[in-house]
């Protein structure tokens, strides 16, 4: 069973608040909107218990859904995230996962955009779909979910690299 540490609520309520303050305040030509609390879900311990996971996502989307007013959206999309999380991290760092030895303080680069890409546009593709909720607008959902999924990444793999490179 997991214990949530205090590192691991800490990331959680940092990642939170800055979400809700800076990141929902950003929203460059209407498509560009980083929403970068699912990197809590990214880095939540590979050991720990999937169930905790999935949990503590459902409430990370709730609390984002409440200081959004977007409607259990966001809980939705990082739910989905975090049951797809071990076939991502299985297609992203294969036998490293195999043997729960994934340690993103050194692992390869690409290895880790693979990853954080993939499950950033998987939610986004969630969290937009259920938003917009007219499959006759697939292009604008495709295009929102290009367009942030890649503000996304770019500063979630900026937050992962300088947070966890530190440690060592």
């Amino acid at each position: 069973m997991t214990s949530f540490s205090g590192e691991l609520s800490l990331r959680f309520i940092a990642l939170l608040l800055v979400q809700v303050v800076v990141c929902n305040n950003i929203n460059f030509l209407g498509y560009i909107n980083p929403y970068i609390y699912i990197v809590f879900i990214f880095l939540f311990p590979i050991r720990d218990s999937r169930i905790v996971l999935l949990l503590v996502s459902f409430l990370l989307g709730m609390l984002v859904d409440m200081f959004s007013d977007s409607g259990g959206v966001h809980a939705a999309a990082a739910v989905t995230l975090a049951y797809a999380r071990p076939l991502l991290l299985k297609m992203s760092f294969g036998m490293l996962y195999e043997h729960q030895s994934v340690k993103f303080s050194n692992t390869d680069i690409g290895s880790l955009i693979t990853y954080v890409g993939l499950g950033t546009l998987l939610h986004h593709f969630i969290l937009f779909s259920l938003e917009v909720f007219n499959i006759s607008n697939i292009l604008l959902i495709l295009k929102k979910t290009l367009f942030s999924g890649i503000f996304t990444i770019i500063l979630s793999i900026l937050i992962i690299v300088l947070f966890s490179r530190n440690k060592k």
